[in-house]
C-alpha cells in the first residue's frame, strides 16, 4: 500500500526536502539585554547626575541598534522580547507614575496655574501636530511627538501609541527626538535663567511646563535650588495628569475612523493602563501609602519606563531615519520653541 499524505518522503515526487523553521525566539533574550540595558543606564546616572536614566537608556538602546556585535541580535532573536519591554513595561510604568501625583497638590497651586497648564499644552500639542503634519511626516510621527512635547516625553507617546496600534517605525523615532530636545533643555535652560529676568520659582514653573520628561524637569530645575525644584516637579506632574484626557480624546478618533479595531471590537474609552493610572492617582491622594512605598513605586516606575525606552530605543534605524532627518529636526527644534515660549509667557502671565 502506497503512502500517502503527509507521510510520504519528499524526494518520491521528484521534490525537494524543505528545512522546517525553527522555533520563534522567545522574549527572554530580549528582555535580558532590556535589564543589562536598564542596569548600564544606572551606572550612566551614577557616574553623571546631570544624565537622567530614562534618557541614558534610549541612548544606549540606539547603540545597542548598531552596534556591530549586537545589532544582529537586536534586530532578530532580542526583538520580541525587546518589543514587549516597549509596550507592556511602558504601560505598567504610567500606571505608576499616577503614583507621583495628588489632586491636593494641583488644587493648592491655585486656578491660574492650572489654567496656564491647559493653555501651554494645547497649544503645544495643537501646534506641533499641525506643523509635523505641514511637514509631512509619516505615519503617527505628528501626534506622537505632539503628545510627548505636550505631557511628558516618552510616557505620553508610549500611551499615545498604545491605543492608536501604532508602528514601532513611528514610536522609536518620536522618543528619540523629544529625548534629544528634552536633554538639551537640561543645559540650555539654566543658562537663560538670569537673562530672562526669573525668579527661582518662576524658573522653577517654567521648567515644569517646558521641559518633557520628569527626570529632565528635575535635572535642569535642580540648578536654581530646592524650591524652584519644588515648583518644576509639581507644575510637570500637572502636565502627567492631563495623560488621560489626552488617550480618552485619542480613543474616540481612532473609534471615530476605525482605527485599533481587533475583530469588529472597538477599542476602550478608558484603556485599563489609563484606568490604572487614575486609580494610582486617587490612592495617592487618599495619603494611605506611606514615604518608603511611595519611594518603592517611584523606583519601580524609573525602572519599567527605562526598560520600555530601551526596547524601543532598539527599534532606531538612523538609515532609514536620515531619510526624514530634516524634517524631523525642523519639527523637534521649532516644538521645542513652541513649549518654551508658551510655558515662559504662561509662567509671567500667573506670577
Amino acid at each position: 500500500m502506497a503512502l500517502v499524505g503527509p507521510r510520504l518522503h519528499p524526494l518520491a515526487a521528484g521534490g525537494r526536502v524543505r528545512p522546517r523553521p525553527g522555533p520563534r525566539p522567545g522574549p527572554v533574550p530580549g528582555l535580558a539585554l532590556a535589564a543589562a540595558g536598564v542596569a548600564t543606564a544606572w551606572l550612566v546616572h551614577l557616574a553623571v547626575p546631570a544624565v537622567p536614566v530614562l534618557t541614558a537608556a534610549v541612548v544606549l538602546g540606539v547603540a545597542a541598534a548598531h552596534a556591530p556585535w549586537l545589532r544582529d541580535r537586536v534586530r532578530g532573536g532580542c526583538r520580541p522580547g525587546l518589543t514587549l519591554a516597549a509596550k507592556r513595561l511602558m504601560r505598567l510604568g504610567v500606571v505608576l507614575l499616577g503614583l507621583r501625583l495628588s489632586l491636593a497638590d494641583v488644587l493648592g497651586v491655585g486656578w491660574w496655574t492650572v489654567a496656564m497648564v491647559l493653555g501651554v499644552v494645547a497649544a503645544t500639542f495643537g501646534g506641533t501636530w499641525w506643523l509635523g503634519r505641514r511637514l509631512g511626516l509619516p505615519g503617527d510621527q505628528p501626534v506622537l511627538v505632539a503628545a510627548g512635547y505636550a505631557i511628558c516625553g516618552a510616557s505620553a507617546i508610549g500611551a499615545v501609541a498604545a491605543v492608536r496600534d501604532s508602528d514601532e517605525d513611528d514610536a522609536a523615532p518620536s522618543v528619540a527626538l523629544v529625548t534629544l530636545c528634552g536633554t538639551l533643555a537640561i543645559a540650555v535652560l539654566p543658562l537663560l535663567h538670569g537673562p530672562l529676568g526669573l525668579s527661582d520659582a518662576q524658573f522653577g514653573r517654567w521648567v515644569g511646563a517646558g521641559v518633557h520628561d520628569v527626570g529632565q524637569v528635575v535635572a535642569a530645575a535642580q540648578t536654581a535650588g530646592p524650591g524652584a525644584l519644588g515648583e518644576a516637579v509639581l507644575v510637570k506632574l500637572m502636565r502627567v495628569a492631563l495623560l488621560a484626557p489626552l488617550v480618552a480624546a485619542m480613543v474616540v478618533v481612532a473609534r471615530r475612523r476605525g482605527r485599533g479595531t481587533t475583530e469588529g471590537r472597538r477599542p476602550p474609552l478608558v484603556p485599563l493602563f489609563v484606568a490604572g493610572f487614575l486609580a494610582m492617582v486617587a490612592l495617592r491622594t487618599t495619603g494611605w501609602l506611606p514615604a518608603p512605598v511611595l519611594e518603592a513605586a517611584g523606583t519601580g516606575q524609573e525602572l519599567l519606563l527605562a526598560a520600555a525606552l530601551f526596547g524601543l530605543g532598539g527599534a532606531v534605524h538612523l538609515p532609514t531615519l536620515s531619510r526624514t532627518g530634516a524634517r524631523v529636526a525642523a519639527l523637534g527644534l521649532t516644538a521645542w520653541v513652541l513649549v518654551a515660549a508658551a510655558s515662559y509667557a504662561g509662567v509671567l502671565l500667573t506670577t
